[in-house]
């Protein structure tokens, strides 16, 4: 039998507590929002919540990512006390529920990110990567817990204004290398980097971005996140739908995985499970 895709693999610490990877990793996403682009409004009632929860860890999801605020292109942020009380008290929830689940918040400001851990919270994913409040990189280092660092340029409002890269794999590679420095000169353990697909790029540099991959991988030892999960740059392509957009997805998410991508972060678990086990089997 020929055998699959070559895997690094790659371990983090949740309080205290070493976790290995042996394959690629799935997030299943987890939207506590009125307004997120796909799945707005439909988990905000505990027993949703719960029940959505269940169900990304049954289907295949290794962490799940609660997030209380949508970064969708064009929206607005909630103030850091709205969302602190939101991000808390779903976590508090999880966690009282499902104590042996890995749980991230996904979140630009240093307030929720604290609420979050002291309430459970395993891991912060940072779609600002520190730029959006000055408080997060020290946070996350005296908190000790996995950051996600995300590409972006600006807020949601007025990131689609902020296109345009001279060399895009260049400029991601001067972004990270400078903020992993920062982040590492104050104690961050463990770093993981997102290149933002959707944040600040056009359809075109998303698709680039995708298809150059490797070359971030091939730089950087930090493992990879890659959110391509019923975005733009598939339905708008297709002329279709988010709802319409699971197939697109995949087939993303499979070329992502051969460019090096170890994490996924995805709506769909099963189907992003079970292209990880073709691809790696």
């Amino acid at each position: 039998m020929e055998k699959g895709l070559n895997f690094e693999p790659f371990s983090f610490t949740v309080h205290g507590r070493a976790v290995g990877f042996e394959r690629p990793a799935v997030m299943g996403i987890l939207n506590i929002t009125a307004d997120s682009f796909y799945d707005g409004g439909r988990y905000r009632e505990a027993n949703a919540m719960l029940a959505q929860a269940r169900r990304l860890l049954a289907e295949g999801a290794d962490i799940i990512d609660v997030g209380a605020a949508s970064s969708r292109p064009g929206a607005e942020l909630l103030p850091p006390e709205v969302e602190s009380e939101r991000i808390g008290a779903a976590v508090r929830l999880i966690r009282s529920e499902l104590p042996e689940a890995i749980i991230s918040v996904d979140t630009c400001y240093s307030l929720p990110a604290r609420t979050a851990v002291e309430a459970g919270a395993d891991i912060v994913n940072d779609i600002g990567g520190g730029q959006f409040d000055e408080q997060m990189f020290s946070t996350v280092a005296e908190l000790q817990v996995p950051y996600i660092l995300m590409h972006n340029r600006g807020l949601p409002g007025v990131m689609q204004q902020m296109t345009g890269y001279d060399d895009i794999i260049g400029d991601l590679t001067r972004y990270f290398s400078e903020r992993l420095d920062a982040l590492y000169r104050l104690g961050v353990k463990d770093v993981w980097i997102d290149p933002g697909f959707g944040f600040a790029k056009t359809v075109e540099e998303n698709y680039e971005l995708l298809h150059r991959l490797d070359e971030l991988t091939a730089f950087f030892r930090e493992p990879l996140l890659t959110a391509l999960s019923r975005k733009s740059m598939i339905y708008k392509r297709l002329g279709t739908t988010p709802d319409e957009a699971l197939t697109g997805t995949i087939a993303l998410d499979a070329i992502a995985l051969e460019k090096g991508s170890r994490l996924l972060r995805v709506h769909d678990p099963k189907p992003a499970a079970e292209t990880i086990r073709l691809l790696f089997s």
